[in-house]
C-alpha cells in the first residue's frame, strides 16, 4: 500500500500543478477597442480641422499690396449688357464691374489708364465668362464664385497679380 501512495506523490511532482484557467474578459477588450476607435476619431478630426483653417486662413489673409487702380468695365454709364444662359435663354444681364489694377504691371496700366491691348483681354474674357455661364450661376449667393472665376481668367490672361480683386456694382438679370 505504501507503493501506492507513493506513486500519487511521485505523479504530482513530475506533473505541473494545474494553473487556474486566465479567462480574458470581453469587457476589457472591448474597453480597449473602444479607446483606440475614440483616440483615431480625435486624430482624424483633428487633421481635418487643421488643414481646413489652415486653407481658409490662407484665402482670407491677402497679401498686403499697393493701393490698386480702380477701372470700370464697359460703357461709364451703362456697364455692360450681355446676353446669358445660351441663345435659347432669351435673358440678358446688365452690370457694371469694377476691377482692382495692379499699377506696378506697366503693360496693362499706364498713367493710371487701362492700355488698350490689356481692355481688349479684359472685356473678350469677362464677356465669354458671362456669356458661358448657366442661369444659376447668377444666383446671388454664389456671386462670389462668379467673382473669383472673373478674377482667376483675368489673371491668366494679363498675368498674376495683375488683377487684385473684382467689385460687382450693379447687377440686373432680365
Amino acid at each position: 500500500m505504501a507503493d501506492k501512495k507513493k506513486a500519487p506523490a511521485a505523479e504530482e511532482a513530475t506533473a505541473p500543478a494545474p494553473e487556474p484557467e486566465k479567462k480574458k474578459s470581453p469587457i476589457v477588450l472591448i474597453v480597449v477597442l473602444v479607446l483606440v476607435g475614440i483616440l483615431l476619431a480625435l486624430g482624424g478630426s483633428f487633421f481635418i480641422t487643421k488643414t481646413l483653417l489652415s486653407d481658409t486662413n490662407n484665402e482670407s489673409v491677402q497679401e498686403h499690396h499697393d493701393p490698386g487702380v480702380f477701372i470700370k468695365l464697359g460703357d461709364a454709364k451703362e456697364g455692360i449688357l450681355v446676353n446669358v444662359g445660351g441663345q435659347k435663354a432669351g435673358k440678358f444681364l446688365k452690370t457694371s464691374i469694377v476691377l482692382e489694377m495692379n499699377p506696378g504691371k506697366k503693360d496693362n496700366i499706364a498713367d493710371g489708364k487701362l492700355q488698350p491691348a490689356a481692355e481688349t483681354k479684359i472685356l473678350d474674357t469677362t464677356l465669354e465668362i458671362l456669356r458661358s455661364a448657366k442661369l444659376d450661376e447668377f444666383d446671388a449667393t454664389k456671386q462670389d464664385a462668379l467673382k473669383k472665376k472673373l478674377k482667376d481668367a483675368l489673371n491668366d490672361k494679363l498675368g498674376q497679380g495683375s488683377v487684385y480683386d473684382v467689385y460687382i456694382t450693379s447687377f440686373m438679370l432680365q
